[in-house]
């Protein structure tokens, strides 16, 4: 049974104009080429990219809805001088994320992510979690760099008890 978590009231100021509260980071081998495939396969939109005197992407902003992903290469050093971030492939396929983001149509979603190459894992199905919570139709993803994307549309909202 699903339950619900006890919220305390928030009083923090607002994100950055244009920025969602909470947002996601990934990073591919090329990103140039991950942008271009992410806005033809998935429909992001570059709001903006960052290359350094090598033509690699130090930051990027794509948005999808309200929702915002950064990507940039991998093989940066952080402020510790350890490597960080890394492609799925790069570590046999591991990932320690998926993101999940709404779509109006999931079927018509998946074929075109199909049609541009993701590999499709978990084909589109609908899960209902009973009349008091909601039901979701999703399918589940991976990308040319093995990075898991759950799409989901809501079928039904729940009527609470």
């Amino acid at each position: 049974m699903i339950g619900t978590m006890s919220q305390k009231p928030q009083t923090t100021k607002p994100a950055p104009p244009g920025w969602p509260r909470i947002s996601s980071a990934l990073f591919y081998d090329d990103a140039n080429a991950a942008i271009d495939w992410l806005c033809a396969a998935f429909g992001f939109e570059i709001v903006l990219k960052v290359a350094g005197e090598d033509g690699k992407v130090e930051h990027s902003e794509l948005r999808f809805g309200e929702g915002l992903v950064m990507v940039a290469d991998t093989g940066r050093q952080g402020h510790d001088g350890r490597l960080r971030g890394r492609s799925p492939r790069a570590i046999d396929g591991g990932n320690t994320q998926s993101l999940a983001i709404y779509v109006d149509d999931v079927d018509a979603h998946c074929e075109a992510a199909r049609a541009g190459g993701a590999t499709i894992l978990q084909e589109p199905q609908t899960t209902d979690y009973g009349a008091e919570y909601w039901s979701d139709r999703s399918y589940l993803c991976a990308d040319p760099e093995g990075h898991l994307w759950w799409f989901m549309q809501r079928m039904r909202t729940g009527t609470p008890a």
